[in-house]
């Protein structure tokens, strides 16, 4: 079988963030199994040629243009790319679509249709009404008839589903199919030692994720634990790093915030597996693979009771779940979380839960299986 992913973006260190990991973890799961999978997509930031592979993917990767620098993300394409769409899908048995309302993963769609190539589209919570002009004039152009023809739609959560259903409302969707994250399984990292606890923010620094939360809860956790170092990495999408650094600064915390800034993924598993905590704070979440990443090296995580994985998260005791307030200035109930975690019995406990969690309900090899036989369903040819 041969399936064709597409996904927006890919930067060297990952600022397009949840969809391009999925893409990548869906097509090494898939390889595994003697699937031919490869990804489409644009590559920025890259010094030297863009790479043919990525993590072991054979990949088709074109530099982004940005043609409409005021809509970021959803203003850049690739004329180059573009020109060789139509082969590349009727090159594949299935073309899976990472949609949003863009100028590559749209446009895939729609040559996918004219094509008659069966059409699996994935939405990634990033698809659902909208009062911007430009985003309903994209709808009205080729997201409607995406949506209203994709032989699959892919969705994490019941709000995503909903949220797809009401850009088309004169339509009732039929091809709706529940498919969770997953991401591969790793060693469990090492029980606590006596050395200092490391908290750890590891995601996109922008205003929906709250990192403030993140520094704002230190001062309560150095009064316990002054020792404690806390890391807030990821790419700066939000200009926020400037404002988080003089929030610490006038908190009297900064010596013991480090900033390193975007990561590759090697060097995300390597702070994984040094950090005690994993604090995602963001406001809508729905169904973070940092939170995953975590807990499948054992890390447990906080995460807010708005996030797709928070039922999950409760349930299984791999960690805690605080309030969502979006207004409210959240450190000290993020502060309780961590110092709780921060006990040694507690932090054991939830690290064999959190790692179990993953083996048990999110492991890349389940979500495969379940995905080929949506792949089988919507008449992909092995």
């Amino acid at each position: 079988m041969r399936v064709l992913h597409v996904v927006t973006l890919h930067t060297p260190t990952n600022d397009f963030g949840g969809p391009t990991r999925v893409a990548l973890n869906l097509s090494r799961g898939l390889r595994a199994k003697g699937v031919d999978a490869r990804i489409a997509t644009l590559g920025d930031g890259f010094t030297g040629p863009l790479p043919t592979e990525l993590e072991g993917v054979p990949s088709f990767v074109h530099q982004a243009r940005h043609v409409l620098p005021a809509f970021e993300v959803s203003g850049i394409t690739s004329p180059g790319l573009l020109a060789k769409a139509r082969r590349m899908v009727k090159g594949a048995d299935v073309v899976h679509v990472h949609l949003m309302r863009d100028l590559i993963t749209l446009p895939f769609a729609l040559i996918a249709l004219e094509a008659g190539v069966p059409l699996v589209v994935q939405t990634h919570g990033m698809i659902d009404p909208t009062e911007k002009v430009f985003a309903r004039a994209v709808d009205v152009l080729g997201m409607k008839r995406v949506l209203r023809r994709a032989d699959a739609i892919l969705h994490l959560t019941g709000m995503e589903r909903d949220g797809v259903q009401a850009v088309v409302p004169d339509t009732p969707l039929t091809t709706f199919h529940r498919l969770v994250n997953g991401v591969a399984l790793q060693d469990r990292r090492p029980q606590r030692t006596d050395r200092p606890p490391t908290v750890l923010y590891l995601a996109r620094v922008q205003k929906r994720k709250r990192p403030e939360d993140f520094v704002s809860a230190m001062p309560a956790v150095l009064a316990i634990h002054p020792d404690a170092r806390f890391v807030l990495a990821g790419p700066d999408t939000g200009g926020l790093v400037g404002p988080l650094k003089a929030l610490a600064a006038e908190l009297g915390v900064d010596h013991a915030l480090e900033i390193p800034g975007p990561l590759g993924h090697d060097d995300v598993l390597r702070r994984l597996r040094e950090a005690d905590v994993y604090v995602l704070p963001s406001v809508v979440e729905p169904f973070a693979v940092s939170l995953l990443e975590a807990m499948s090296v054992g890390v447990p995580v906080v995460a807010t009771a708005t996030g797709g994985l928070s039922p999950d998260i409760e349930a299984a005791g791999a960690g805690r779940i605080t309030p969502s307030r979006p207004d409210a200035d959240n450190g000290a109930l993020v502060a309780a979380a961590v110092l709780d975690l921060l006990e040694p019995e507690e932090n054991e406990v939830a690290s064999e839960a959190a790692w179990q969690l993953v083996r048990d309900r999110f492991s890349i090899e389940a979500v495969v299986e379940e995905l080929l036989g949506v792949y089988a369903k919507v008449g992909a040819t092995v």
